[in-house]
């Protein structure tokens, strides 16, 4: 009976793995589309920050650029998992920022964001697992220390 609960233990592992890859790349693409809706057209997304997104602390064309820039280079870490829990705890509480930066979201919009927080904090706490950049890496420096 060890052996077959051992077995299932196993099993469920890399299960696991590939359920975080799942939710890496579903989340990645989520944040990816966003990034690429804002760089086709610049001038719509800085007049957005201007008047409807409204980002402590950065001035609205600082905030468009930076935020464009952080939906399309933090998706393509967290699909590779390359800083994998570096990239889901930033864009985590990127999405915090988000969901404060834009009160008028309303609640369907602020249900959209909650699985993703919830995925985006698994991965935080739990890593990319093996299927990652990350793994690989962590073995390659085990084997040379």
């Amino acid at each position: 009976m060890d052996q077959v609960y051992a077995r299932l233990v196993d099993a469920s592992q890399h299960l696991s793995s590939l359920a975080a890859l799942a939710a890496r790349w579903w989340i990645a693409q989520i944040f990816w589309n966003a990034g690429m809706v804002k760089l086709q057209s610049m001038t719509s997304t800085i007049a957005l920050f201007r008047y409807m997104y409204h980002v402590p602390l950065l001035p609205p064309v600082w905030a468009a650029y930076l935020g464009t820039g952080i939906e399309l280079v933090f998706p393509v870490l967290l699909v590779l998992g390359l800083a994998g829990r570096v990239a889901a705890a930033f864009l985590f509480f990127y999405n915090i920022a988000t969901i404060i930066s834009y009160p008028q979201m309303g609640m369907a919009g602020i249900l959209d964001q909650v699985p993703w927080g919830i995925f985006l904090l698994y991965l935080t706490v739990y890593g990319p697992g093996i299927l990652s950049v990350d793994a690989i890496l962590q073995k390659f420096l085990h084997k040379a220390g």
